[in-house]
């Protein structure tokens, strides 16, 4: 789980949307793009992000 500090300051690199946090993802709902967090880590790439699917995100 990413710090809720934290969290709040970090941004899509794609659209500098705010991401949220579902499952071992950070989700930006404005880009469609879900960043991985590996080992406690944020991955925030938009290479290694995948393309949502429409509400894929609504867990």
């Amino acid at each position: 789980m990413i710090d809720e500090a934290l969290l709040k300051l970090l941004v899509c690199p794609k659209s500098k949307a705010p991401l949220k946090q579902v499952g071992n993802e950070l989700i930006c709902e404005v880009s469609g793009l879900a960043y991985p967090i590996e080992d406690g880590i944020p991955i925030l790439l938009v290479e290694e992000a995948r393309e949502l699917d429409k509400g894929s995100d609504k867990k």
